[in-house]
């Protein structure tokens, strides 16, 4: 095998077309809803991890569980990216008409491309968080909320931070 490109052969690289049964596909029992999605801090060193915190409210009828996704997309790479990639996940038990707040960290290493070693880029990122990827068609209501930071400084190898 000569040609190693993940494009069009993993659901990270499939371009415009999305897959049929995306991560975190299916139905819940009850209605989520998510709010006050921060970034923390929304411009950051290049080396520095991003705090991320979001809130999530039941608010359906019955006790359930979610599995909260947070995503990643590079607005701008020296390199071919995913469109998104998955850097976090919790499944939470939230009671009916309650609300969790739910603390993540993304890390450096989490933003790195791979430039025949892996490598942090400066430039702006989008995060998303929701309990589906994000611009996902589904038939059970779910949101996504989406956030920009940045980061700074000049592109270095990931074992240099």
């Amino acid at each position: 095998m000569e040609n190693y490109t993940m494009e069009g052969r993993t659901y990270r690289y499939y371009g415009q077309e999305a897959p049929l049964y995306p991560f975190g596909y299916g139905l819940s029992y009850t209605t989520f809803r998510y709010r006050d999605l921060v970034l923390s801090p929304p411009v950051l060193p290049i080396c520095a991890n991003l705090s991320v915190s979001v809130v999530l409210e039941n608010t359906g009828l019955w006790d359930s569980e979610e599995v909260v996704q947070l995503y990643l997309r590079w607005e701008q790479s020296s390199v071919p990216v995913p469109r998104w990639q998955l850097v976090a996940f919790r499944r939470v038990a939230v009671l009916a008409g309650r609300e969790a707040k739910l603390s993540f960290q993304v890390l450096a290493e989490q933003r790195a491309v791979w430039v025949q070693d892996w490598r942090l880029e400066s430039g702006t990122f989008t995060l998303f968080a929701g309990g589906q990827q994000p611009g996902q068609k589904t038939q059970a209501p779910s949101e996504v909320l989406s956030a920009r930071f940045s980061v700074t400084g000049t592109a270095r190898p990931l074992r240099r931070c």
